[in-house]
């Protein structure tokens, strides 16, 4: 596993303090992972799990007092993108900015290049 640092990802205090709540209630590991996936109505998408441990070519960031993995396909995607949480009853949940998007749906869950 490589280390990565906050310039690929850059998880907000918000984000972290609702990643660790996650974390505790659902009990499948310590670990965030965010991949990008094909699919979404931009043609790409973000997916989150929690896992327990790291693949051997993952890289970790450790953001917000979180630990977040991603694999280095993903990484190529995500670079300089923020993970932000809000609990607004319209519009809430995570957010992710990626400056590499060059278009994203109004939810926030898919983009394209």
């Amino acid at each position: 596993m490589r280390i990565g640092n906050e310039k690929l990802i850059l998880v907000t205090p918000d984000a972290g303090v609702k990643i660790k709540e996650l974390i505790q209630r659902e009990e499948k590991g310590d670990y965030l992972r965010i991949k990008i996936t094909g699919g979404g109505c931009n043609g790409l998408s973000y997916k989150m799990k929690f896992v327990d441990q790291g693949k051997d070519k993952d890289i970790l960031v450790e953001s917000a007092g979180q630990s977040v993995l991603v694999d280095s396909k993903t990484a190529l995607y995500l670079r300089g993108t923020t993970l932000d949480y809000s609990n607004k009853l319209v519009g809430g949940g995570f957010k992710f900015t990626n400056p590499n998007a060059k278009a994203s749906c109004s939810c926030g869950e898919s983009f394209n290049l």
